[in-house]
C-alpha cells in the first residue's frame, strides 16, 4: 500500500469527487473488464465499468488502496465535473507547434474572456487540467479538440488521473488550489451539443409468429428511441434485458434484437460504440442467467 496515494484518493473523494483505482505508474483502469467478469460483488447482476464502479465511500477506498500503489483515477460524469485538458503536442510535432496552454489562451482571447481561475493540475506529460463544475440540467459528454487545438474536454464517459498519482516517473500536481469553479456560460455554449433534427424511427421488426415476443421487441425498441437525454442509457439497458429473455426461449435470435435496439439507441442520440457495449453487456448476463419459460 501507498500512504500517500490513499491519502490523495481520499482527499479526492472528500471533494465530493468519485474516484476509481488506476494500473500503477499508468493512466489504465485497474478494474476486471467484461470477459473477465466474475459477475459478483459490484457486478453481480451483470459488469459494470469504471465509471459506475466509482466512488467516494471511504471504507471502500481503503480496502482498494490497501491492495496495492494503486494511481487515481476521477469520474468526471458522476462526479460533476467538466475537465479542459490542456495538452502539449506530441514528439513527432514541429517545433512552433503550439501547446494546449497557447491555444486555450488565445480561444479565451478572441472571444474576450479571462483564462478562468479554477483548481488547475499538471499531468505527468507537462499538460495541465482545469476542473470545473457542471452545469444543472445538461449532460455534456468528451470532446476532442473541438474548442481548440491540443484543447479536448472529459465529462460523462470520461476520466482524468488525480493528484498525487504518477505516470512514467512524472508526477500530476496542483497549480492552484483555487475552489473548483463553475463551468463558464461561454464555454457551456461551445460545449453543448448540437441537436440533432428529430427523425421517424424506421425498424423492420421480425414477425415469427409469437405475438408476445414481437409486441415486446416493437415496444421496447420505442421506448429507447424515444428516450430523453440523460435516461437513454439506463432505457436501453432495461428494455434490452426485458426481451432478452425471448433469445432464451429461442422466440428471437440475438442478432435481431442487437440490430433493433442498436438502431433505436443511436436514433434516440446514443454513440453506436456505447449502444454496443451496453448491448453485449446486458444480454451477455441476461440469457445466460435467463429463468426457463414456465417459471417466469
Amino acid at each position: 500500500m501507498s500512504t500517500h496515494l490513499l491519502r490523495a484518493a481520499l482527499d479526492a473523494a472528500e471533494r465530493g469527487w468519485h474516484v476509481f483505482p488506476l494500473r500503477p505508474g499508468t493512466k489504465r483502469p485497474a478494474l476486471h473488464g467484461e470477459e473477465q467478469c466474475p459477475r459478483t460483488g459490484d457486478c453481480v447482476t451483470g459488469h459494470r465499468k469504471w465509471e459506475s464502479r466509482a466512488t467516494t465511500d471511504p471504507g471502500r477506498i481503503q480496502r482498494a488502496w490497501s491492495a496495492g500503489p494503486f494511481n487515481i483515477g476521477i469520474a468526471t460524469g458522476p462526479s460533476g465535473l467538466v475537465v479542459v485538458d490542456l495538452d502539449i503536442p506530441k514528439q513527432k510535432s514541429s517545433e512552433d507547434t503550439p501547446s494546449g496552454v497557447t491555444t486555450f489562451e488565445a480561444l479565451c482571447e478572441r472571444t474576450g474572456n479571462a483564462v478562468p481561475t479554477t483548481y488547475r493540475t499538471r499531468t505527468a506529460s507537462g499538460g495541465q487540467h482545469l476542473f470545473f463544475t457542471a452545469p444543472d440540467g445538461v449532460r455534456l459528454g468528451n470532446t476532442a479538440g473541438r474548442l481548440a487545438p491540443l484543447v479536448d474536454t472529459r465529462a460523462w464517459g470520461g476520466y482524468v488521473v488525480a493528484a498525487g498519482s504518477t505516470v512514467h516517473t512524472a508526477a500530476y500536481e496542483i497549480l492552484d488550489p483555487a475552489p473548483v469553479a463553475q463551468l463558464p456560460a461561454w464555454l457551456l455554449d461551445a460545449l453543448k451539443p448540437t441537436e440533432r433534427p428529430a427523425r421517424p424511427l424506421r425498424l423492420s421488426l421480425p414477425k415469427h409468429g409469437n405475438r408476445a415476443a414481437d409486441t415486446a421487441l416493437a415496444r421496447e425498441a420505442a421506448a429507447v428511441a424515444s428516450a430523453q437525454e440523460g435516461n437513454r442509457e439506463a432505457q436501453l439497458f432495461e428494455s434490452a434485458r426485458k426481451v432478452a429473455r425471448f433469445v432464451g426461449w429461442g422466440d428471437l435470435t440475438r442478432h435481431e434484437v442487437e440490430q433493433a435496439f442498436q438502431i433505436a439507441g443511436e436514433s434516440a442520440g446514443l454513440p453506436a460504440s456505447q449502444c454496443r457495449a451496453t448491448l453485449r453487456s446486458v444480454l451477455n448476463w441476461s440469457i445466460r442467467n435467463c429463468r426457463p419459460r414456465e417459471t417466469a
